[in-house]
């Protein structure tokens, strides 16, 4: 063979390695990246599917936030499951309906079922839950803070139908929103509310580094908050409790300290004893930044309920924020090498404890609750009861009632900071506890036989309630896993059936 042909062998074979690997390439190459659009949102552009024109894929992962969730992969945070079933929460905790009662919380109290629909579950929710006016938009629409602006706080006043009239006809069940979290130019993590400007100034904490913010934009929302009022119990503005508190130290205690420390913190009545009390909602940036092990170990919000995902070639944020229980933990596994029925078994057990223990603080300030309620009609009746006794309990038990309300309205069932969901509960049964022994001691004095246990007649407080004339659903329940509440409160002094009183 001379040198020519030698030469042509050589590239022939070139080339149909070449063609070989050029093969392999458009097999298994992974796709081809979509071409990103260039343009400008405006300033001030509520409307996302605007922003979607630019960033069609994070907006399709937001959309999906309207359909429901398989309920069977979380045991006691079930949200809003494929069968439609919406969970009533004062079903699952029975408790709460008598806590609760005189507040609209205590009509109807149901676990939510995703960022699109926060404001359609207020405006589906029984009628006589309303009245607390616009305040409520506060976190629900990401109009609040125009609105606050424009009506110079005119809108917390205003009734809730007046106010969501304020909101632009075609955005009035529209809940969270791109405009609520990112910059229109940059796309960089932004604030867009007064409240969480004004709890940042509170606890000394500015310029949040980039990972930060990926926990203070759900902390808009995701907090606690105070609704102040006026002499005419109309609401003033919407403030956050945390004064004297500190980034990644927002206690219970300091939350409490908050709504104690004016009269006007005080939103409602408690009919059960008739004390005006104020309220502890949502508190998950509080619980979780509180020294918990996912916080101190550099973990936020969004890796753990938007982690990232891989949508052809792109990588984005998962905008269909959810539990990890929700999606088979891959969230998880970003971190963990554990699989997932593994991961899944650890948080059933951590929720499972911590419902053990939400019921015996909740049946505890239940408990003391009542006996304040007997209280009063003896002293109607003409008895007396010591004053120091009596205001001592009711020191006791409003820090009882504060810390079970904090882990009722929490939504993780402890796993957010499974360490200081044990401390909370623990300390609320022992303020409980202690308000019920002065209660007994008080009464006992004043010449009232006092049976060992009390009915709390939760049918009571958990039937026919509001315009709805919503009942007791005792599949919902979530009786204690322990069985031990039972031997401290005998069923039957639950007071609780399915059947009408």
């Amino acid at each position: 063979m001379n040198i020519q042909k030698i030469i042509l062998s050589l590239c022939a074979a070139a080339i149909a390695v070449s063609m070989a690997v050029i093969s392999v390439v458009f097999i298994y190459a992974p796709s081809a990246p979509v071409e990103v659009k260039t343009g400008v949102i405006a300033a001030g552009e509520f409307e996302p599917s605007k922003w979607g024109q630019l960033y069609p894929l994070e907006y399709d992962s937001w959309a999906k936030t309207k359909e429901p969730r398989k309920s069977n992969m979380s045991k006691y945070k079930k949200g809003w499951d494929d069968d439609g079933v919406i969970y009533d929460k004062l079903s699952e905790f029975p408790y709460m309906a008598l806590l609760f009662n005189g507040w609209g919380f205590g009509i109807e109290y149901n676990e939510p079922r995703g960022h699109h629909y926060m404001m359609i579950d207020q405006s589906e929710v029984d009628s006589s839950r309303v009245k607390a006016g616009g305040a409520c938009l506060t976190c629900k629409t990401p109009y609040a803070d125009k609105l606050a602006r424009e009506t110079k706080g005119a809108i917390f006043s205003a009734s809730y139908k007046d106010a969501v009239n304020m909101i632009p006809e075609n955005h009035r069940q529209l809940g969270v929103a791109c405009i609520d979290c990112h910059d229109n130019k940059t796309m960089d993590l932004k604030v867009s509310k007064w409240t969480i400007l004004k709890g940042l100034e509170n606890i000394l904490h500015s310029g949040c580094s980039k990972e930060e913010m990926r926990n203070v934009v759900c902390a808009q929302c995701h907090v606690t908050y105070i609704i102040p009022k006026d002499a005419e119990m109309k609401s003033t503005d919407v403030i956050f409790p945390w004064k004297g508190g500190k980034w990644g130290d927002i206690s219970v205690e300091t939350i409490i300290a908050n709504i104690k420390s004016s009269p006007a913190h005080n939103e409602w009545k408690q009919a059960v004893t008739g004390f005006k009390v104020g309220f502890i909602r949502h508190p998950e940036f509080e619980f979780f930044t509180r020294n918990s092990t996912h916080f101190k170990a550099g973990a936020s919000c969004a890796d753990c309920h938007m982690p990232y995902k891989r949508v052809g070639a792109n990588k984005i944020s998962d905008h269909d924020v959810k539990s990890p229980l929700k999606e088979n933990m891959r969230a998880c596994l970003q971190c963990h090498a554990e699989t997932p029925d593994w991961l899944r078994e650890r948080v059933n057990s951590i929720q499972e404890k911590t419902v053990a223990l939400m019921n015996r603080s909740g049946y505890a300030v239940a408990t003391a609750a009542k006996l304040f309620e007997l209280a009063h009609k003896e002293q109607e009746k003409g008895k007396t009861i010591e004053v120091a006794i009596y205001d001592k309990a009711k020191d006791y038990y409003l820090e009882a009632f504060y810390r079970s309300i904090f882990l009722g309205a929490e939504n993780s069932v402890g796993f957010h900071n499974p360490p200081e969901a044990m401390r909370i509960a623990g300390d609320s049964v022992a303020y409980a506890s202690k308000a019920e022994a002065l209660l007994r001691q008080g009464l006992t004095k004043a010449g009232v036989d006092v049976p060992v246990n009390i009915n709390l007649e939760l049918s009571k407080y958990i039937n026919q309630r509001g315009t709805k004339k919503l009942n007791f659903r005792p599949e919902q329940e979530f009786a204690d896993p322990t069985s031990i509440q039972e031997t401290l409160l005998p069923k039957e002094m639950k007071g609780l059936n399915s059947k009408l009183n």
